[in-house]
């Protein structure tokens, strides 16, 4: 078996033709949709990126327990399996957070990897003095700012060294990409990501991409909206969501050149390709840019997922199965006969393509935020009653935040705590969440502007814009929501932040050992 696992960031479900969109042309992902079965219930677990990518890896949710960290010492990464197994794997990726303190342990588990350099605020080039009065004339003032080791301000010094397309990180990824099929096609027991930052903001692309969407913008460059309420004119707003369509746009024909090798080497027949998300990407609906700051709404949680198995081909199908991100490591796994590890709540998606019924809700959230509940027809969002004043921890081996370690304030507070069956008989750091932590207006409880508890009809409200007082519905579904947090092992503290009560099992099993 061979294996390629291709990876966007932020690429919006409702923008892809194979889902109905039809505001950006995405005839390669149409293309996509042609050769493989296309899963139409499939959900995000843990958010935002690096959470999302250890559910990937892991097979398990996490947003429960810890916020953006590394990998733990007791996870079990798919690509570190498949290598005990004896099957190669290698990672081609532009997406800098690997490097920063909160994901430095991910690329690690794979045999090799690549990482293409200058995407957002990647720290790569260096310019003592940049030319900023010139620079702040091209840029939008609220994407711009003099500040070293701000994202932003990286960012512009990087894009004066991406000129040409071929320059553009995400080119560069599919092109490292075609190297490594030229050069292993032919091998067995192997697996390739290719994974890009794009469409993630900045939405940055070559100018050919935005020919088709120009909005007749004659102001500085705006490409990169911040989380938050929409507070732009008009044309502004038009303006951004058409560079978000011409990074979209730049996905989609690198789709296509990967099919087109696909085609010409005939890899359909014994390689698998896995096509998927980690999120997506508010882009105005409901009064918000971006993710982070808001309700989880089928926009960012909602995502696509493509999948050709070469043993049972189903091309142009489409499967119903309700299925989530943690669904992916035990997918891979099958893919080559090793055995999924027993800490994974994912089961294979091979199952779902069989007509297996995975799960009967998908659960997922923001670490300290809401924590929501899908089955098919329903989303409910069940805020704690005080955000701000919430008893809450992080449990965890590898005290780092996104681009920070703990602060020594955060460490002095912590405790042993005797951990989870999921951390393999492991102790952990168990640390209290304090508003003066370097994760809490970021990643946090302090980022987050709505905090309603919400039901939503998905039948009779697709939008997600009429709020349900179902009460009924209501109790089923935080029945339910309770005793999937009781499978994930959740700490007490995370039942009793919601108002909700600890299944009888689980009451037992912490009298037992004690979190």
């Amino acid at each position: 078996m061979k294996a390629v696992f291709v990876l966007f960031d932020s690429l919006n479900r409702h923008m892809l033709g194979a889902y109905g969109g039809t505001r950006v042309p995405t005839p390669n992902f149409d293309r996509l949709a042609a050769r493989s079965l296309a899963y139409d219930t499939h959900y995000v677990g843990s958010l935002p990126c690096m959470p999302a990518r250890r559910d990937m890896l892991t097979g398990r949710l996490t947003f429960l327990h810890r916020s953006w960290g590394p990998l733990e010492p007791f996870d079990n990464a798919f690509p570190e399996l498949l290598h005990n197994a004896g099957v190669y794997s290698h990672l081609i990726t532009d997406h800098f957070h690997y490097w920063e303190d909160g994901g430095a342990t991910y690329h690690n588990r794979y045999d090799t990897y690549e990482f293409v350099r200058g995407q957002e605020g990647d720290p790569w080039k260096a310019m003592v003095q940049p030319h900023w009065e010139r620079l702040r004339e091209m840029y939008h003032a609220r994407q711009f700012t003099t500040e070293r080791r701000e994202y932003f301000s990286q960012n512009i010094i990087n894009r004066e060294f991406i000129r040409e397309e071929k320059d553009f990180p995400s080119v560069q990824c599919f092109a490292h990409g075609f190297e490594f099929l030229d050069r292993n096609r032919d091998a067995d027991n192997w697996l390739l990501q290719i994974e890009t930052f794009d469409p993630h903001e900045p939405f940055t692309a070559p100018a050919r991409f935005k020919q088709a969407f120009d909005t007749g913008w004659t102001g500085p460059i705006r490409d990169w909206p911040r989380y938050g309420r929409v507070d732009e004119l008009p044309e502004e707003c038009e303006e951004l969501r058409a560079n978000y369509y011409a990074i979209v746009s730049m996905c989609d024909f690198l789709m296509g050149e990967l099919l087109d090798y696909f085609d010409t080497h005939d890899l359909w027949k014994d390689t698998a390709l896995v096509v998927t998300t980690d999120h997506g990407f508010l882009l105005g609906e409901h009064d918000f840019w971006a993710k982070n700051r808001m309700n989880l709404y089928e926009e960012i949680a909602h995502i696509p997922l493509f999948v050709h198995d070469p043993r049972h081909p189903r091309p142009g199908e489409r499967c119903a199965a309700l299925t989530q991100s943690v669904d992916l490591a035990p997918t891979f796994l099958d893919l080559f006969g090793v055995a999924a590890a027993p800490e994974m709540e994912g089961r294979s998606l091979i199952a779902a393509a069989r007509g297996e019924q995975l799960r009967e809700a998908a659960l997922f959230g923001y670490f300290g935020g809401a924590v929501n509940v899908a089955d098919g027809r329903y989303t409910y969002h069940r805020f704690p009653a005080d955000l701000n004043n919430q008893e809450i921890y992080q449990y965890t081996l590898m005290p780092t935040h996104i681009f920070s370690p703990f602060s020594t304030e955060e460490l002095s507070q912590a405790s042993l705590s005797n951990g989870f069956p999921f951390t393999k008989g492991a102790k952990v750091l168990k640390v209290p969440v304090t508003d003066r932590s370097p994760m809490y207006n970021v990643y946090g409880p302090g980022a987050l502007i709505e905090n309603g508890t919400r039901l939503y009809d998905l039948v009779t409200d697709p939008g997600q814009e009429k709020p349900l007082a179902e009460p009924r519905t209501e109790q089923r579904l935080t029945d339910l929501m309770s005793r999937l947090m009781a499978d994930n092992e959740a700490p007490p503290e995370a039942f009793a932040r919601l108002g909700l009560t600890m299944p009888a099992s689980r009451e037992s099993e912490e009298a037992a050992t004690g979190p």
